[in-house]
């Protein structure tokens, strides 16, 4: 099942169950390095039209995503600011403390979305009760998961106040998980794509080389536009000026259903990441 929602452009977004609009296409900034590297990364996604940022306590580079918004000249309310409660902080305190401390860090008064990393056994509960207290204080726009299967989800649910607005899960061609993805599109939760690219892996399919042909497009713009036409918001990840405009360039095509329907066919159940049930947290 497709959600058939309007792409438009960079700067296009995805309405939240809460009525806050995400732009659907992002930078992530996982292994980008503190300092100039991912200064300059967001930077030159700004300048291309990126709004949408996502990092991660656990990636280190909060302080260098901080400086980044600060300098990009672009006023603070046009982005949207991603970060995740690390593993080792989840539990009520100790992620209200984690949410303090990211923001100091970024430099913020207020993030846009709020992630719990990981399904914590045990904990994930009262982190997301730390996550609903942030929300109704409006100190972030809107609170999410990443990594929730469907019982995680369900768990949650049975004691959650706010459902989550946003779960964001490896996804790709050989990852695509639709009963899942079917369950959050039920549950009004936007999906969200990392390791789109399949830790590079993709780029050996024939598949993709034969519609990157057809299209004359890179591979990955093919399976970033893919993203976008299954509904699922995407964050690749660059440090590269070159690649990161690249990766942008995907607003100009559509690719056909036919060749839709056979991309979200070739899942195999392939993790290139963790598995969340049997993460070693």
């Amino acid at each position: 099942m497709m959600q058939m929602k309007e792409i438009t452009d960079i700067k296009g977004t995805f309405k939240l169950h809460n009525g806050v609009e995400m732009p659907y296409f992002g930078l992530g900034v996982y292994l980008s390095k503190d300092g100039e590297e991912v200064v300059n990364a967001i930077k030159w996604a700004v300048d291309a039209g990126y709004r949408h940022i996502d990092t991660a306590a656990i990636y280190n580079n909060e302080d260098g995503v901080g400086r980044g918004i600060a300098e990009c000249n672009t006023p603070r309310e046009e982005l949207f600011v991603v970060s995740k409660v690390w593993n080792t902080d989840q539990g009520f305190d100790t992620t209200l403390k984690a949410f303090d401390q990211s923001m100091e860090r970024l430099n913020l008064d207020v993030l846009d979305l709020y992630l719990v990393h990981w399904p914590v056994n045990g904990k994930y509960k009262d982190t997301w009760r730390a996550l609903e207290r942030l929300y109704n204080e409006k100190r972030v726009r809107a609170i999410g998961v990443s990594n929730f299967m469907q019982h995680h989800l369900d768990d949650l649910l049975s004691t959650a106040k706010v459902v989550p607005m946003v779960n964001q899960m490896e996804f790709h061609p050989y990852l695509v998980q639709q009963e899942l993805l079917d369950y959050c599109i039920a549950k009004g939760i936007q999906y969200e794509a990392w390791s789109p690219l399949m830790q590079g892996k993709i780029f050996k399919l024939d598949t993709f080389k034969a519609l990157s042909k057809k299209y004359n497009k890179t591979i990955a713009q093919i399976v970033l536009r893919w993203d976008l036409q299954n509904g699922v918001i995407t964050i690749p990840k660059s440090s590269k000026k070159e690649r990161i405009i690249s990766n942008s360039d995907i607003f100009d095509f559509e690719i056909a259903t036919e060749d839709m329907t056979y991309l979200n066919a070739m899942d195999r159940s392939k993790r290139f990441g963790p598995d969340p049930d049997n993460f070693d947290f």
